[in-house]
């Protein structure tokens, strides 16, 4: 994955020590071509650094709104033009220890997202694949990503907040 210029220049100044960085995740859901009027799927990612599966995430950059970031990571990653609804999630993520040895920790903000327009492809180098998955047939993933998934294709109006 392709590190942001703002924090290559970081990691010139403090080498591999923590950083703290506020990140999103976009849970894109769209109406679902099975049967009953209630399905639903939900875009995902499969990283081409770790051949997870995930919804889109990424990282704000310096001044940029969260569902700014969630908008323009969705359309560099996938093609999908998408609307953001609600904030649904707000959690710090555990640290997350890279093989160059830079560790991060994120303050995550999981967005429920509408598609609007676009089909799916893989857009840059930072996924392998990318696809639609209805919420009752997901591929295997983490259990921090199932609970993000979870609160942004809930019909939750309230953000949930670990307490």
């Amino acid at each position: 994955m392709p590190v942001p210029d703002f924090i290559a220049a970081l990691r010139e100044r403090i080498g591999t020590a923590e950083l703290w960085l506020p990140g999103v995740t976009a849970v894109v859901v769209r109406p679902g071509n099975g049967p009953g009027a209630a399905a639903r799927e939900v875009l995902l990612v499969r990283r081409s650094d770790n051949g997870a599966w995930t919804p889109v995430t990424g990282i704000c950059d310096p001044g940029e709104e969260p569902a700014v970031t969630a908008r323009r990571e969705a359309l560099e990653e996938t093609g999908v033009e998408i609307v953001v609804d609600r904030l649904a999630l707000v959690r710090t993520t555990g640290l997350v220890v890279y093989p160059n040895g830079d560790r991060n920790r994120y303050l995550d903000h999981t967005f429920a997202c509408r598609w609007v327009a676009g089909e799916a492809y893989v857009a840059d180098d930072e996924s392998s694949e990318v696809g639609w998955f209805a919420l009752d047939a997901l591929p295997p993933m983490s259990d921090e990503m199932r609970e993000r998934i979870d609160a942004g294709a809930s019909d939750e109006t309230a953000t949930r907040f670990v307490r």
